[in-house]
């Protein structure tokens, strides 16, 4: 599977359309180009505005544009899982995201991203900002905003700790005889971090344990790492689970928000 990048500023004389110029200079077929385009590989920058996806074959470039492709043959042949609207409250909307699928794309294109499929979701088209993320192996509800307001409003409420996030994991071995309800506040990465969970049952056939969890802090992958830390890593998890396999996937959903509306002032609710 090819993998290539390309980083190049148009020269005076290279004013041409996109595809034309990543023609010359990547060795890739013009159908080659256009797929990757699509799916939002090629980026250009500027000067004075931010990175800016390119996706029309026709797209022009001028003298002083800086591009930016990144081509992987095998990310852009994925066929990703297609997330679920919830519910749509015009100014935000509430998805439940598959396991499998990223909250938002990265330089190698968007097409496997929660992001992008509420964008082309809705007629007419609507911005999509992103509030909070789940890791793309684990699963649940997520929050989109539709404009800079709404995301200005929602992120301070996420920053104030004014939005309840409850999860249901389940872990490896038996936590309820451990404790069947504990805060785990062991730092990470330096900064505070703070873990709430509770036993919902124990399964003696997988001895396994589902719970309940809660966070007060949102630090990179906390739930697991929490969890591994103190001896019960989640179900499936391929990065702390110490070599624990699961063909299902991770066992770690996010299965209900909860907040005061930032515009109205009403509390609501949204669970699996």
């Amino acid at each position: 599977m090819k993998r290539l990048t390309v980083i190049k500023t148009v020269a005076p004389d290279d004013q041409m359309n996109a595809v034309d110029f990543l023609a010359a200079v990547s060795g890739l077929s013009r159908v080659q180009i256009k797929d990757a385009m699509h799916k939002g590989a090629l980026r250009r920058i500027r000067k004075g505005e931010k990175a800016t996806r390119l996706r029309k074959a026709t797209a022009s470039l001028h003298p002083g544009d800086c591009i930016e492709f990144y081509y992987d043959e095998a990310l852009l042949a994925t066929v990703p899982p297609q997330a679920i609207l919830i519910e749509d409250k015009g100014l935000y909307s509430v998805w439940n995201k598959p396991a499998g699928l990223l909250t938002q794309g990265s330089l190698y294109g968007d097409h496997c991203a929660l992001l992008r499929q509420a964008e082309q979701y809705f007629t007419p088209r609507r911005e999509v900002y992103p509030i909070h993320r789940l890791d793309r192996e684990a699963s649940g509800l997520l929050l989109i905003a539709h404009s800079r307001q709404a995301a200005a409003k929602f992120s301070e409420l996420f920053r104030q700790g004014k939005v309840d996030k409850i999860y249901r994991a389940e872990v490896r071995g038996n936590l309820a005889k451990h404790s069947p309800e504990g805060i785990i506040d062991a730092p990470i990465d330096g900064k505070e971090a703070r873990t709430g969970y509770r036993v919902i049952a124990y399964r003696e056939d997988s001895t396994t344990t589902v719970v309940e969890v809660r966070i007060d802090t949102g630090r990179l992958h906390q739930i697991r790492r929490h969890l591994d830390g103190i001896g019960f890593p989640v179900v499936g998890d391929p990065r702390y689970g110490r070599g624990n396999k699961n063909t299902e996937g991770l066992r770690l959903s996010a299965t209900a928000l909860h907040f005061a509306c930032p515009f109205t002032g009403i509390p609501v609710t949204f669970s699996l």
